[in-house]
């Protein structure tokens, strides 16, 4: 039996990224565009903008940011914490494969426990996914309210049952994270002074815009480098005249939210 494994980076018991977003991160830093990293690490538009996303949510900071102007009109690079990401990463795995290719020299009493380990992952369908702190926790004789910043300052707001809250060991300072589908986000501009019931309303610009045949797939960039998705159906995409730049906001009920803990 030979051992094999991969090394991930985890933020609150979420991925971060391993050797595929990594990849995908050297290669911002070398082409300078998402559509040209991309293609480079094989992976498709879509797939490169969802890893990056999730990568600056996760992180607490922008890992890749915007380029405004040039001949060639932008681009994209990598941020210095990025960087020094993919770099720190880079002599973690070798360190790791040494380790293992050790430890595989040694593993021959050892049987199926190790590929057991390996696909013993936490996956969701989720679109949105936020780690933060706990700042606030409302008790209830049913369900609590609970408060949690994310990345940039913003808070979510959920309401979850007391048993839950209390399973998770939820209280002010607690790290946790918060996911929401992004069918469950409405999108909104030029709201003003409207008054919504909805607990959760987070402003930030549009910064990608994925056409369907029948939905439309929004992204909004949040101040301190989180970012959102929605789906809303394509007339609705075209009525707003969502495009990059424009201003948004993603709203959402508290009872949309589902809060996790680390293991």
């Amino acid at each position: 039996m030979e051992l094999q494994g991969n090394v991930w980076l985890t933020i609150d018991g979420q991925k971060l990224g391993g050797q595929d977003r990594v990849a995908l991160l050297a290669a911002v830093a070398a082409e300078g565009s998402i559509t040209s990293a991309a293609k480079a690490v094989g992976m498709s538009y879509k797939g490169a903008w969802d890893a990056i996303e999730a990568m600056n949510n996760l992180a607490g900071e922008p890992l890749v940011e915007r380029v405004a102007g040039g001949k060639g009109g932008g681009g994209t690079r990598l941020t210095g914490r990025g960087a020094q990401l993919v770099e720190n990463f880079r002599k973690v795995d070798a360190a790791h494969r040494e380790f293992v290719a050790h430890l595989s020299a040694q593993s021959h009493t050892l049987a199926d426990d190790f590929l057991l380990i390996q696909r013993m992952k936490m996956k969701t369908s989720a679109r949105n996914q936020f780690s933060g702190k706990v700042v606030a926790l409302k008790r209830g004789a049913v369900n609590d309210e609970v408060v949690l910043e994310i990345v940039g300052g913003q808070q979510i707001v959920a309401t979850i049952t007391r048993d839950s809250s209390d399973s998770l060991g939820l209280d002010v300072g607690v790290e946790a994270f918060a996911l929401i589908k992004a069918s469950s986000v409405i999108v909104a501009t030029d709201l003003g002074d409207v008054k919504l019931s909805a607990r959760n309303r987070l402003t930030g610009k549009v910064s990608r815009v994925l056409p369907g045949a029948v939905n439309t797939e929004v992204s909004i960039e949040l101040p301190g480098g989180g970012t959102i998705a929605a789906i809303v159906t394509r007339d609705s995409g075209e009525s707003l005249a969502l495009e990059d730049g424009v201003e948004a906001s993603a709203i959402f009920k508290a009872s949309s939210v589902i809060f996790g803990t680390p293991a």
